[in-house]
């Protein structure tokens, strides 16, 4: 009986662990802040990054990123068979539960990151050749940029290109179907979340990324107007 909904125990523990909230936690620790209200509102790495300096903004982009990975590699284990068929499938349901429990966490009313910092925890398990390919493009758009949001979306997108290249003919084989789905809707999901940044890129009001609170009574005063990471 236990075995016949595996799945929905591997979908609710990899959001629940997802849905931990590092940047909110990290920053009330630390500053007694609420990261929703000061600078982009987001409780992502790039906004306590921005609110409290580069070493907190790393501490929580690693936690966020180890929320992804850990999960992905030990919850379907849990539950399923390494040797079955389904335990790929297990490990992309729990990727793909994992990012929305950041995106979406039911102790904040469902208003969580970006997903950026979670999805690459999650891609260096399922596809560690393409997220290289999505660290590369991050990496040589925010050295143009400085603009963490615009990078974020190149990467999805060159995650998304390198992981069909890599699975060529196999990508819609019973196998690899749910990999090469995810490929497709994680990418966009992220682009979606920062639909907001596209609009002020395409009107060149997206503000370049800085570290520190180096004006933070600008920040307490405009919460919704910076660029937002997560």
């Amino acid at each position: 009986m236990f075995a016949d909904y595996f799945w929905f125990f591997v979908a609710v523990a990899s959001y629940l662990a997802g849905s931990i909230p590092f940047g909110l936690v990290t920053a009330k620790l630390v500053a007694g802040t609420d990261i929703r209200k000061v600078g982009s509102g987001n409780i992502g790495a790039t906004n306590v990054a921005r609110t409290l300096g580069a070493k907190w903004g790393i501490v929580v982009l690693v936690l966020d990123a180890l929320k992804g990975l850990l999960p992905v590699l030990f919850i379907p284990a849990l539950f399923v068979n390494p040797d079955s068929s389904d335990f790929d499938h297990a490990r992309v349901l729990s990727g793909v539960a994992t990012i929305l429990g950041h995106m979406f966490p039911i102790w904040l009313g469902f208003r969580g990151g970006k997903g950026v910092a979670t999805s690459l925890g999650v891609i260096l398990v399922l596809g560690p050749w393409s997220t290289l390919a999505a660290v590369i493009a991050f990496a040589l758009t925010f050295f143009f940029s400085r603009i963490v949001a615009l990078s974020s979306i190149v990467a999805a997108l060159a995650f998304g290109v390198a992981q069909f290249v890599q699975l060529g003919g196999e990508a819609f084989t019973r196998e690899k179907w749910s990999l090469t789905a995810f490929s497709i809707a994680v990418p966009l999901l992220i682009i979606a979340r920062h639909r907001s940044n596209l609009g002020r890129i395409m009107r060149g009001e997206e503000k370049k990324f800085q570290f520190g609170s180096r004006n933070k009574a600008e920040a307490d005063s405009s919460p919704a107007s910076q660029q937002q990471e997560g």
